[in-house]
């Protein structure tokens, strides 16, 4: 975990604690054993999920400021907990909701928050100042209609395989206005970009910029889109279940 600890350290200007590091191997640890029993990642290497899960995760420091904030983030789509949970540990102030549409995922999700305290149930996070972190099992269609949830996030992230029209309208019934959509991307986004613009538009979004990277010492790139959300999102959005990937916007 030290490559890890010195990757935030370059991104933030601190390295991760002790507590911290050990909050990322025990994450590693339930993800391995419990991999063994439900399909969670096809990535299991020790020093790969380090590269392609932890650090890929947590590179989104580097170009949005999340250190010391309390902001108000979730997770769509989030499977096994990337970025969400890698995020948490890292910037314990973050109030994280992980969402995603398969309820094992999300028992597995809340025994991870359990364990490593980042529900403020530990010893060590108690003495802290942490945010809050919660698991919650839902379709996006239905959960971007809750009025609990509908526009009442600073961040949306998501590293869902989705393209980007389809992504908003998932993602952006999400976010309060002043906000952010950030999808995790490939290097190759521009054309998906292009198609989905109209979607952005529609649903409230602002294309803002796009950052692009390559993790250190790898070949592996990234994109993060930043869509801020400058005006509410119409009624009609979401679409029921289903209606998105069959007729994006």
């Amino acid at each position: 975990m030290e490559r890890l600890s010195k990757y935030v350290e370059q991104l933030t200007g601190s390295p991760l604690s002790d507590n911290q590091l050990q909050q990322f191997e025990t994450y590693y640890d339930m993800l391995i054993e419990t991999n063994k029993v439900m399909n969670l990642t096809a990535i299991t290497d020790r020093d790969e999920v380090i590269l392609k899960h932890f650090m890929d995760s947590v590179a989104l420091a580097g170009y949005f400021d999340i250190k010391d904030k309390a902001l108000k983030v979730i997770d769509v789509g989030t499977g096994a907990g990337f970025p969400g949970i890698p995020l948490k540990i890292a910037f314990p102030k973050l109030n994280v909701t992980l969402f995603d549409s398969l309820n094992k995922r999300i028992k597995f999700l809340q025994n991870v928050i359990h364990e490593l305290g980042l529900d403020g149930g530990s010893a060590e996070s108690i003495n802290r100042d942490i945010g809050s972190c919660e698991a919650i099992h839902g379709r996006a269609e239905e959960g971007g209609r809750n009025k609990n949830m509908r526009e009442k996030y600073d961040v949306v992230v998501s590293r869902a395989v989705a393209n980007m029209a389809v992504l908003s309208e998932y993602a952006l019934p999400f976010v309060k206005e002043g906000g952010y959509f950030i999808p995790y991307k490939t290097l190759t986004v521009d054309e998906e970009i292009d198609t989905g613009k109209k979607a952005i538009s529609i649903l409230g979004g602002k294309l803002e910029k796009v950052e692009k990277l390559t993790l250190p010492d790898s070949d592996i790139g990234r994109s993060f889109v930043f869509i801020k959300k400058v005006k509410a999102t119409p009624k009609a959005y979401p679409r029921k279940a289903g209606t998105a990937s069959k007729q994006p916007l």
